[in-house]
């Protein structure tokens, strides 16, 4: 599970340093993320590193790269 957890992560980066900030919905396609429960482990891994920001409101949160 951690190793898939890192994977994620890297597709999420990925996706965000190619595109810039976007909504969750627009992530999970462009980082090609099968469920919203796999979409939201990377999103944590990412700010656990201090590597994401996250701008917006609870209901539509927008992610980008610090």
């Amino acid at each position: 599970m951690f190793e898939k957890a890192g994977e994620i992560a890297g597709a999420i980066w990925t996706a965000l340093n190619e595109n810039g900030a976007m909504s969750a919905k627009d992530l999970k396609k462009a980082a090609k993320v099968k469920t919203e429960k796999e979409m939201f482990l990377g999103l944590g891994w990412l700010l656990r590193e201090d590597k994401l920001s996250v701008a917006g409101d609870e209901k539509e949160p927008t992610f980008s790269l610090k």
